[in-house]
Protein backbone atom coordinates (compact mmCIF):
# COMPACT_ATOMS: atom_id res chain seq x y z
CA UNK A 1 0.00 0.00 0.00
CA UNK A 2 1.39 3.41 -0.99
CA UNK A 3 1.48 6.00 1.75
CA UNK A 4 -0.25 8.71 0.82
CA UNK A 5 -0.27 10.82 3.68
CA UNK A 6 2.21 13.35 2.60
CA UNK A 7 1.16 13.70 -0.55
CA UNK A 8 0.01 17.39 -1.49
CA UNK A 9 -3.10 17.67 -3.35
CA UNK A 10 -4.80 21.45 -2.31
CA UNK A 11 -5.54 23.48 -5.09
CA UNK A 12 -4.41 26.90 -2.88
CA UNK A 13 -3.26 29.71 -5.33
CA UNK A 14 0.35 29.76 -3.88
CA UNK A 15 3.42 27.21 -4.74
CA UNK A 16 4.56 25.19 -1.98
CA UNK A 17 8.40 24.90 -0.45
CA UNK A 18 8.32 21.09 -1.73
CA UNK A 19 8.12 19.52 -4.91
CA UNK A 20 6.51 21.10 -8.13
CA UNK A 21 3.95 24.24 -8.36
CA UNK A 22 1.86 25.51 -11.36
CA UNK A 23 -0.15 28.39 -10.41
CA UNK A 24 -2.97 29.86 -12.78
CA UNK A 25 -1.47 28.57 -16.19
CA UNK A 26 -3.08 29.57 -19.09
CA UNK A 27 -2.24 28.68 -22.60
CA UNK A 28 -3.59 29.79 -25.73
CA UNK A 29 -3.81 28.70 -29.59
CA UNK A 30 -5.35 30.36 -32.52
CA UNK A 31 -7.41 32.51 -30.29
CA UNK A 32 -8.58 29.30 -28.47
CA UNK A 33 -7.66 29.02 -24.96
CA UNK A 34 -6.53 25.28 -24.70
CA UNK A 35 -5.15 25.51 -20.46
CA UNK A 36 -7.31 27.27 -18.16
CA UNK A 37 -5.76 28.99 -14.83
CA UNK A 38 -4.70 25.67 -14.49
CA UNK A 39 -3.54 24.98 -10.74
CA UNK A 40 -1.69 22.04 -9.18
CA UNK A 41 0.80 21.02 -6.50
CA UNK A 42 3.01 18.22 -6.73
CA UNK A 43 5.40 16.44 -3.65
CA UNK A 44 8.99 16.03 -4.40
CA UNK A 45 8.85 12.64 -5.38
CA UNK A 46 6.20 9.31 -6.03
CA UNK A 47 4.27 8.66 -9.40
CA UNK A 48 1.45 11.50 -10.45
CA UNK A 49 -1.05 10.87 -13.39
CA UNK A 50 -2.93 13.02 -15.01
CA UNK A 51 -5.38 11.07 -16.83
CA UNK A 52 -8.94 12.69 -18.66
CA UNK A 53 -10.44 12.58 -21.89
CA UNK A 54 -8.95 13.35 -25.42
CA UNK A 55 -8.27 16.87 -26.07
CA UNK A 56 -8.20 18.18 -22.22
CA UNK A 57 -5.08 19.54 -22.16
CA UNK A 58 -2.70 16.58 -20.63
CA UNK A 59 0.11 16.85 -22.98
CA UNK A 60 -0.01 20.41 -22.92
CA UNK A 61 -0.04 20.55 -19.19
CA UNK A 62 2.98 18.33 -19.51
CA UNK A 63 5.19 20.72 -21.71
CA UNK A 64 4.03 23.56 -19.61
CA UNK A 65 5.50 22.22 -16.28
CA UNK A 66 8.61 21.40 -18.02
CA UNK A 67 8.97 24.68 -19.56
CA UNK A 68 9.14 23.13 -23.14
CA UNK A 69 5.68 25.89 -23.88
CA UNK A 70 5.82 29.39 -22.23
CA UNK A 71 1.99 30.07 -20.72
CA UNK A 72 0.25 33.05 -21.77
CA UNK A 73 -0.42 33.43 -17.70
CA UNK A 74 0.81 32.09 -14.28
CA UNK A 75 3.85 30.08 -13.54
CA UNK A 76 5.86 26.94 -12.84
CA UNK A 77 7.48 26.40 -9.27
CA UNK A 78 10.29 24.02 -8.32
CA UNK A 79 10.46 24.03 -4.56
CA UNK A 80 8.87 27.10 -3.98
CA UNK A 81 11.14 29.07 -6.20
CA UNK A 82 9.76 29.79 -10.34
CA UNK A 83 11.30 27.43 -12.28
CA UNK A 84 14.74 27.95 -13.70
CA UNK A 85 16.61 26.95 -16.45
CA UNK A 86 19.27 25.32 -14.05
CA UNK A 87 15.65 23.78 -12.83
CA UNK A 88 14.84 22.08 -16.36
CA UNK A 89 18.11 21.13 -16.58
CA UNK A 90 17.41 18.89 -14.18
CA UNK A 91 14.38 17.67 -15.75
CA UNK A 92 13.97 14.57 -18.49
CA UNK A 93 10.96 14.30 -20.78
CA UNK A 94 9.87 10.48 -22.41
CA UNK A 95 7.10 11.68 -25.50
CA UNK A 96 4.80 9.09 -27.28
CA UNK A 97 7.03 8.91 -30.05
CA UNK A 98 10.83 8.28 -29.13
CA UNK A 99 12.52 10.53 -30.81
CA UNK A 100 16.28 9.02 -31.69
CA UNK A 101 19.89 10.19 -32.90
CA UNK A 102 20.50 8.42 -36.26
CA UNK A 103 22.95 6.32 -34.27
CA UNK A 104 23.85 3.23 -32.60
CA UNK A 105 21.98 2.47 -29.43
CA UNK A 106 24.84 2.87 -27.16
CA UNK A 107 25.81 6.59 -29.40
CA UNK A 108 22.23 7.53 -28.15
CA UNK A 109 22.74 7.55 -24.74
CA UNK A 110 26.53 8.55 -24.84
CA UNK A 111 25.47 12.04 -26.83
CA UNK A 112 23.21 12.62 -23.46
CA UNK A 113 26.13 11.83 -21.34
CA UNK A 114 28.19 13.95 -23.52
CA UNK A 115 26.39 16.73 -22.88
CA UNK A 116 26.45 16.42 -19.38
CA UNK A 117 30.81 16.63 -19.39
CA UNK A 118 30.47 12.88 -18.63
CA UNK A 119 31.72 9.55 -20.03
CA UNK A 120 30.63 6.88 -18.29
CA UNK A 121 29.96 3.34 -20.25
CA UNK A 122 29.50 1.59 -17.15
CA UNK A 123 27.25 3.66 -16.22
CA UNK A 124 25.43 3.51 -19.96
CA UNK A 125 25.83 -0.20 -19.98
CA UNK A 126 23.99 -0.24 -16.80
CA UNK A 127 21.06 1.51 -18.25
CA UNK A 128 20.73 -0.17 -20.99
CA UNK A 129 20.49 -3.66 -18.97
CA UNK A 130 18.07 -1.92 -17.22
CA UNK A 131 15.72 -1.11 -19.98
CA UNK A 132 16.15 -4.80 -21.81
CA UNK A 133 18.52 -3.92 -24.26
CA UNK A 134 21.82 -5.41 -22.79
CA UNK A 135 24.18 -6.67 -25.84
CA UNK A 136 22.50 -4.21 -28.38
CA UNK A 137 25.27 -1.29 -27.85
CA UNK A 138 26.24 -1.15 -31.61
CA UNK A 139 22.82 -2.00 -33.69
CA UNK A 140 21.34 1.10 -35.00
CA UNK A 141 18.74 2.33 -32.95
CA UNK A 142 16.12 3.05 -35.72
CA UNK A 143 15.87 -0.55 -36.35
CA UNK A 144 14.66 -1.42 -33.25
CA UNK A 145 11.45 -2.52 -32.16
CA UNK A 146 8.61 0.22 -31.12
CA UNK A 147 8.88 -0.98 -27.82
CA UNK A 148 12.72 -1.42 -27.72
CA UNK A 149 12.67 2.60 -29.03
CA UNK A 150 10.85 3.26 -26.51
CA UNK A 151 12.82 1.81 -23.68
CA UNK A 152 16.03 3.27 -24.98
CA UNK A 153 14.54 7.00 -24.95
CA UNK A 154 13.83 6.23 -21.38
CA UNK A 155 17.27 5.01 -20.94
CA UNK A 156 18.53 8.29 -22.15
CA UNK A 157 16.00 10.36 -19.97
CA UNK A 158 17.62 8.21 -17.21
CA UNK A 159 20.93 9.35 -18.03
CA UNK A 160 20.63 12.49 -16.75
CA UNK A 161 19.50 11.14 -13.63
CA UNK A 162 16.74 13.60 -13.69
CA UNK A 163 14.84 14.99 -10.16
CA UNK A 164 11.76 15.75 -12.41
CA UNK A 165 10.40 12.57 -14.87
CA UNK A 166 7.96 13.78 -17.23
CA UNK A 167 6.13 10.74 -19.55
CA UNK A 168 3.51 11.51 -21.99
CA UNK A 169 1.32 8.44 -22.83
CA UNK A 170 5.40 6.23 -22.98
CA UNK A 171 3.38 2.99 -23.53
CA UNK A 172 0.87 3.74 -25.57
CA UNK A 173 0.63 1.07 -28.16
CA UNK A 174 3.61 -0.98 -26.76
CA UNK A 175 3.77 -4.89 -26.60
CA UNK A 176 2.91 -5.83 -22.83
CA UNK A 177 7.12 -6.79 -22.23
CA UNK A 178 7.97 -3.16 -22.85
CA UNK A 179 5.08 -1.73 -21.17
CA UNK A 180 6.01 -3.93 -17.77
CA UNK A 181 9.53 -2.79 -18.40
CA UNK A 182 9.12 0.70 -18.62
CA UNK A 183 6.00 0.48 -15.87
CA UNK A 184 8.59 -1.43 -13.21
CA UNK A 185 11.00 1.11 -14.17
CA UNK A 186 8.89 3.87 -12.83
CA UNK A 187 8.14 2.29 -9.65
CA UNK A 188 12.29 1.78 -9.07
CA UNK A 189 12.23 5.68 -9.90
CA UNK A 190 9.71 6.64 -7.10
CA UNK A 191 11.86 4.38 -4.67
CA UNK A 192 15.26 6.43 -5.68
CA UNK A 193 12.68 9.61 -4.75
CA UNK A 194 12.35 10.80 -8.43
CA UNK A 195 9.32 12.59 -9.08
CA UNK A 196 7.19 11.25 -12.47
CA UNK A 197 4.67 12.90 -13.58
CA UNK A 198 2.83 10.81 -16.38
CA UNK A 199 0.09 11.17 -18.45
CA UNK A 200 -1.53 7.93 -19.58
CA UNK A 201 -4.78 7.11 -21.05
CA UNK A 202 -4.54 3.47 -19.46
CA UNK A 203 -6.97 4.32 -16.14
CA UNK A 204 -5.45 0.48 -15.59
CA UNK A 205 -1.95 1.37 -15.19
CA UNK A 206 -3.04 4.24 -13.33
CA UNK A 207 -4.60 2.20 -10.39
CA UNK A 208 -1.42 -0.07 -10.77
CA UNK A 209 1.36 2.84 -10.37
CA UNK A 210 -0.08 6.02 -8.98
CA UNK A 211 0.39 8.08 -6.10
CA UNK A 212 -2.02 10.70 -6.88
CA UNK A 213 -4.30 11.32 -9.70
CA UNK A 214 -5.36 14.69 -11.42
CA UNK A 215 -8.12 14.82 -13.53
CA UNK A 216 -7.70 17.19 -16.42
CA UNK A 217 -10.93 18.12 -18.15
CA UNK A 218 -11.52 21.61 -20.42
CA UNK A 219 -7.89 22.76 -19.53
CA UNK A 220 -8.03 22.78 -15.80
CA UNK A 221 -7.57 20.36 -12.97
CA UNK A 222 -11.45 19.32 -12.51
CA UNK A 223 -9.82 17.12 -9.02
CA UNK A 224 -6.71 16.57 -7.69
CA UNK A 225 -6.03 13.42 -4.91
CA UNK A 226 -4.87 10.48 -3.59
CA UNK A 227 -5.16 7.54 -6.01
CA UNK A 228 -6.95 5.46 -3.44
CA UNK A 229 -9.26 8.03 -2.60
CA UNK A 230 -9.73 8.91 -6.79
CA UNK A 231 -10.68 5.74 -7.90
CA UNK A 232 -12.88 4.99 -4.93
CA UNK A 233 -14.46 7.88 -4.23
CA UNK A 234 -14.21 10.70 -7.16
CA UNK A 235 -15.71 13.95 -6.46
CA UNK A 236 -16.02 15.94 -9.73
CA UNK A 237 -18.83 14.62 -12.11
CA UNK A 238 -16.84 14.48 -15.03
CA UNK A 239 -13.96 12.01 -13.37
CA UNK A 240 -17.33 9.92 -12.53
CA UNK A 241 -18.62 10.01 -15.58
CA UNK A 242 -14.71 9.15 -17.24
CA UNK A 243 -14.42 6.31 -14.99
CA UNK A 244 -17.69 4.76 -15.44
CA UNK A 245 -17.20 4.82 -19.40
CA UNK A 246 -14.14 2.86 -18.47
CA UNK A 247 -15.52 0.46 -16.48
CA UNK A 248 -13.30 0.45 -13.14
CA UNK A 249 -15.52 1.40 -10.67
Amino acid sequence: MRDTSMLDVSSTDVATPTGLSAIGLQFDASKAALIRGLTLHLPDSGIHCLIGPNGAGKSLTLRLLHGLLPPKAGQVFWRGVALSASDRVAQAMVFQKPVLLRRSVEANVDFVLKSRRTKDPDFRDSLLNRVGLAGRNKQPARLLSGGEQQRLALARALAIRPRVLFLDEPTASLDPNSARVIEDILCEERHHGTLCVLVTHDVGQARRLADSVAFVADGTIAEHSPADQFFRAPTSAQARDYLSDHLVL
